[in-house]
């Protein structure tokens, strides 16, 4: 496609960010859900401190992964036709998350998967 603007002509990208999700030429959102999570694994690792941390309650820990970890993995999550394949890419971040996190002492008695 060509598309002229003024005197120029703009250049086609196959893929870009809008409202903090990618999208991409063909349609997948293979992408933009490699993106998230490598965000919300970016953010988990981030609030170590957090997780670790003895004068804070487990209550709270939750609440803090939910509205950060979790909410920014799932951003834009409804606009995503979904494969198998990304099903399983989110739910193997997810349990890691967890795993980690209940090693820590963090997320005892909840999972905090999210439900497909």
């Amino acid at each position: 496609m060509h598309i002229k603007l003024g005197s120029g002509e703009l250049n086609q990208v196959d893929k870009f960010v809008y409202l903090g999700g990618t999208v991409c030429s063909d349609a997948s959102c293979d992408k933009d859900i490699a993106r998230r999570i490598g965000i919300a694994a970016g953010v988990a690792r981030n609030l170590e401190r957090i997780w670790k941390a003895k004068d804070i309650s487990k209550e709270t820990k939750v609440l803090v992964y939910r509205s950060l970890v979790q909410s920014i993995l799932l951003y834009n999550a409804e606009t995503w036709n979904l494969k198998e394949e990304n099903k399983r890419s989110v739910r193997v971040f997810e349990m890691a998350t967890v795993r980690i996190e209940k090693s820590w002492g963090v997320l005892e008695g909840t999972t905090g998967v999210t439900q497909t």
